[in-house]
């Protein structure tokens, strides 16, 4: 049956604030917004129904299809193993036509699936030098260099190790990748040798093992996830706690971290302190409009205590209900910083929100024009939402979000409209799916699934569904 099309407005001309979706700045939380202007929040039907997996692996719809590119414990090219729990990951372009595939990998102390099970003795002296904590350092970055022609791994090897709980991460325009700790825990906790909850910068060229160097300023928090925005090299952090905030890192040489800079948090300019959550009967943030921003600046951010988020909040900034993924969306008009809260929302299973960095970010004239945040989605139907994580920004400019659910774990797409459609499902329903990621060029995504510990990638009509009512 033929459906006309409605007519589709761009997300950029969403975040330019123009024509029918536009949103409006405000100054009270319970400001009104209508549907209508909203969107939907709502199904649509996206590429289609799924058709379930033979080998009941990942149900995708039709004309999709899926190759198994890496699976925990097998051997890599530097005679490791692949380690468990893969998580965060990207995708950069290599030579020719090979892509070059950062992953995180979420091991805790206690966890088995080292990249050195195998190991009656761990990890050489060579390798130990280049770990971050030996002692305890179970989490890693692994990298697979991958030739889109041939649909093969070249090549797959450790280029990050000694760390802990590597989670979401994020890309740099520079051509590296930022692992993230999701974890506080000091020196002599479980024996471990140095502090923990810090980033780690990886060059996407590096073909071995890299000395394991914490990004101290960017702060000690439970992070989750980065995203920079290649105007300024201003990186934005989420932090996956209740209460986390939503964090600024102003480096003082862009495109080099290592170099230093200052830790700010956002704060609702009219606001102060406001909790975003939206779990409290009143105070509720709606959805689709624009509150004012301002950014506060952080002390002592190696934070022996872990108390970042208190400092910020009795500084006026906002909390956010289990900050996850992070996906900066770049254009000339209104660069997004999108990130989603997996605890937000009156049911507590999610919300996706923009930030709109200021015109003048992080300089002294931004407070004339600040940025300003906006509650994208939050549809409180655990049915189109629930508990997104992982994001990542597709090239026909549609979200897709990992969800990390108990009951069932999908991949969903959100549209420039606000409809939600389900793009794969888990047909274990034992296991997150996590770090998507589209190659360059666009013709294949990227993906993980935690347990059993595999990584996907995924070809199909991708075109399509521009073809289809929304």
């Amino acid at each position: 049956m033929n459906r006309r099309r409605r007519p589709r407005i761009s997300r950029r001309t969403l975040l330019r604030g123009a024509g029918g979706f536009a949103a409006v700045v405000a100054t009270g939380l319970g400001s009104a917004i209508s549907a209508a202007t909203i969107g939907p929040q709502r199904a649509v039907r996206g590429y289609g129904p799924l058709v379930r997996d033979a080998q009941g692996i990942v149900d995708l719809p039709r004309g999709f299809d899926y190759q198994i590119i890496s699976r925990v414990g097998e051997p890599m090219s530097d005679e490791l193993r692949v380690p468990g729990l893969p998580d965060g990951m990207h995708a950069f372009p290599g030579t020719a036509s090979r892509v070059r595939l950062l992953r995180n990998h979420e091991l805790h102390p206690a966890s088995p699936q080292t990249a050195f099970v195998h190991l009656a003795n761990g990890p050489g002296a060579e390798v130990r030098r280049r770990m971050y904590d030996p002692a305890i350092g179970r989490g890693a970055v692994t990298t697979l260099v991958y030739d889109m022609k041939s649909a093969r791994v070249e090549s797959e090897f450790l280029s990050l190790a000694g760390t802990l709980r590597n989670c979401g991460g994020g890309a740099t325009p520079w051509g590296s990748w930022i692992s993230c700790e999701e974890i506080v825990i000091r020196r002599g906790q479980w024996g471990a040798l140095k502090d923990h909850g810090f980033n780690f910068e990886v060059s996407a060229s590096a073909n071995g093992l890299v000395d394991a160097v914490a990004l101290t300023a960017m702060g000690r928090f439970n992070h989750e996830a980065v995203g920079v925005d290649p105007r300024t090299g201003i990186v934005y952090q989420t932090e996956d706690r209740p209460d986390g905030l939503f964090y600024r890192f102003l480096p003082a040489s862009p495109g080099k971290l290592a170099a230093g800079g200052r830790l700010q948090a956002l704060a609702l300019a009219d606001h102060p302190s406001a909790f975003t959550g939206n779990w409290r009967p009143t105070g509720k943030v709606p959805v689709g409009v624009k509150f004012a921003t301002a950014w506060v600046d952080l002390d002592d951010v190696g934070s022996p205590n872990d108390d970042l988020r208190q400092q910020g909040r009795s500084r006026r900034a906002a909390a956010f209900a289990g900050g996850e993924g992070v996906a900066v969306e770049p254009n000339a008009d209104a660069t997004c910083v999108w990130f989603a809260c997996a605890a937000g929302g009156s049911n507590m299973r999610g919300q996706i929100w923009c930030y709109r960095p200021s015109r003048y970010e992080g300089t002294t004239q931004e407070k004339n024009l600040p940025g300003t945040l906006e509650l994208f989605v939050e549809p409180n139907d655990s049915r189109l939402l629930n508990h997104g994580d992982n994001i990542c920004v597709a090239p026909n400019g549609d979200l897709i979000i990992c969800e990390d659910d108990k009951i069932a774990q999908r991949l969903l797409g959100i549209t420039d409209n606000r409809g939600i459609y389900v793009l794969a499902s888990n047909a274990r329903h034992d296991s997150e799916f996590a770090g998507a990621t589209f190659a360059p060029d666009g013709s294949t995504l990227f993906v993980n699934l935690q347990t059993p510990g595999l990584t996907f990638a995924i070809r199909g009509p991708w075109a399509s569904r521009d073809m289809l009512a929304s």
